[in-house]
């Protein structure tokens, strides 16, 4: 385990600490006395668990802020817990930690609805700021406004989008995507950019993962045979424009 002496974070960042509540899964038992101390030295309230189950069962008796879930444990593993907190439309931030580094591994958990996704071994002051960050992130991005683009239209509170009259349905990875290029309306955004807003990390110029989901994207706005909106610009990323 890292050093447990983590810099005093900024003031913005201790008024963040002071009022989360991090719930953390991991099977590892001085991992998790370990991560915890260095949690709560840091002004978080924690509580952790030793296995996926766990989780439902804390989160049932009081929300958490943010969940800290290693990948691998006993009975329901963090990927599982991931998938079923955002089947339930639960948007609770979800940084997963693990010892498995491959690419496939690290999509998965993205795909299964983490917002981040750390491997071990770790420095503790990275996971300190991942925390950080994706709490910073949940306490201004609180979606409540209906973007469009042509006849594109997407709900941020309701996460629903529509091309016209008809209802796509996307699921939280196509949503967060469409969301983001549409926000970013006429502007041409490269592939490490939106690696690092959608995933939180790039996977690098030989990865298929972005285009396959913008290719996702094309058939669910042009099932109706609508004009395209989602253009490539070679050798630099994506762009939404209308044509």
């Amino acid at each position: 385990m890292p050093e447990l002496t983590a810099p005093i974070p900024a003031t913005g960042d201790s008024v963040i600490a002071m009022a989360s509540r991090v719930l953390l899964a991991e099977d590892d038992r001085a991992t998790r006395e370990a991560l915890t101390r260095a949690l709560e030295l840091e002004g978080y309230k924690v509580r952790a668990v030793s296995d996926g189950s766990g989780v439902f069962d804390a989160i049932a008796e009081e929300p958490a802020d943010l969940l800290v879930l290693d990948l691998m444990m006993p009975h329901v593993g963090g990927l599982t817990v991931a998938q079923r907190l955002r089947a339930r439309n639960d948007r609770t931030p979800i940084l997963i930690v693990t010892a498995r580094t491959e690419v496939s591994d690290r999509v998965a958990g993205l795909d299964a609805g983490a917002d981040d996704y750390l491997p071990k071994p770790f420095a503790l002051d990275e996971l300190l700021a991942r925390v950080r960050a994706l709490l910073r992130r949940a306490s201004y991005d609180e979606p409540d406004q209906v973007l469009r683009v042509a006849d594109l239209r997407l709900d941020e509170a309701a996460r629903r989008a529509w091309r016209g009259e008809r209802e796509m349905e996307l699921t939280k990875t196509e949503f967060d995507l469409l969301q983001f290029l549409m926000r970013n309306a006429g502007i041409v955004l490269s592939h490490t950019t939106i690696y690092e807003r959608i995933w939180n990390y790039d996977f690098g110029p030989e990865s298929k993962a972005l285009s396959v989901y913008i290719g996702y994207l094309r058939r669910k706005t042009e099932a109706g045979g609508e004009a395209r909106l989602l253009h490539t610009v070679r050798g630099v990323g994506y762009t939404l424009r209308v044509p």
